[in-house]
């Protein structure tokens, strides 16, 4: 059954939902038999990257806060965070455009490494506070994570995945996704926001449960003759 997640490398919420949803699939009896793709979405399509401010005083200004307030916001969701096993450091933070991320995101889930990306971008982003939209951060990202460096290079250097990226967010607005985490399973149950453990729990069991329903195993009748086993075994 496929999970479709759409996110931002700069939402917060995003991190967080990840890793509960994570914990809702450990703990997935049929977890073997789901498949995950990440989607892209652009919180603020516009934003132009300055790593000279940080994302507590980013948010002050786009919203009018002062920045103390700015800080109390941001210091009450790294203690969500925290309770995830997550480390956010957003006075380290680089505002910055995800967009190239979302390319070098596709590039990754060409290459099977769909969620190793994201789980990358979102710790460079709020852990280490390095700068999502810049090419040599990119580069030595997708090179820790076992990408060809040379389409790392070509892709960060062109505007390769572009329409991917366009495609996720058009068919996010199709859906109507407002907001993101934002989880599909099945296409016919969605999880909104980094909702609690209970939550994801209770829908991936009825997704899962109508998505069994829709595709029964075949029962075959089978001739049974010498033959091997996984386990090694002949006869």
């Amino acid at each position: 059954m496929k999970v479709e997640i759409w996110s931002d490398v700069m939402c917060p919420f995003c991190y967080i939902g990840k890793r509960r949803f994570e914990q809702a699939l450990a703990g997935f009896e049929h977890k073997d038999q789901i498949e995950i793709e990440w989607k892209s979405f652009q919180l603020n399509p516009d934003l132009k990257t300055n790593p000279d401010i940080n994302i507590n005083q980013y948010l002050a200004d786009i919203k009018g806060f002062s920045l103390d307030h700015a800080e109390q916001l941001n210091n009450h969701v790294t203690q969500m965070a925290a309770k995830e096993g997550l480390t956010y450091n957003f006075d380290k933070a680089v505002v910055a455009n995800s967009f190239n991320a979302h390319r070098f995101a596709h590039l990754a889930k060409q290459h099977g490494l769909g969620d190793a990306a994201e789980e990358a971008l979102f710790k460079a982003y709020f852990t280490e506070g390095r700068n999502i939209d810049d090419i040599a951060t990119l580069t030595e990202l997708g090179i820790s994570l076992g990408l060809p460096t040379e389409a790392v290079k070509q892709t960060l250097e062109s505007d390769r995945y572009a329409d991917d990226v366009k495609h996720d967010i058009a068919e996010a607005q199709h859906l109507g996704v407002t907001g993101v985490p934002f989880f599909v399973l099945n296409r016919k149950y969605a999880v909104s926001g980094a909702q609690e453990l209970s939550v994801f729990n209770d829908t991936l069991n009825k997704a899962f449960t109508g998505w069994q329903q829709e595709n029964p195993k075949p029962e075959l009748d089978i001739v049974e003759g010498e033959s091997c086993g996984p386990d090694g075994d002949c006869g």
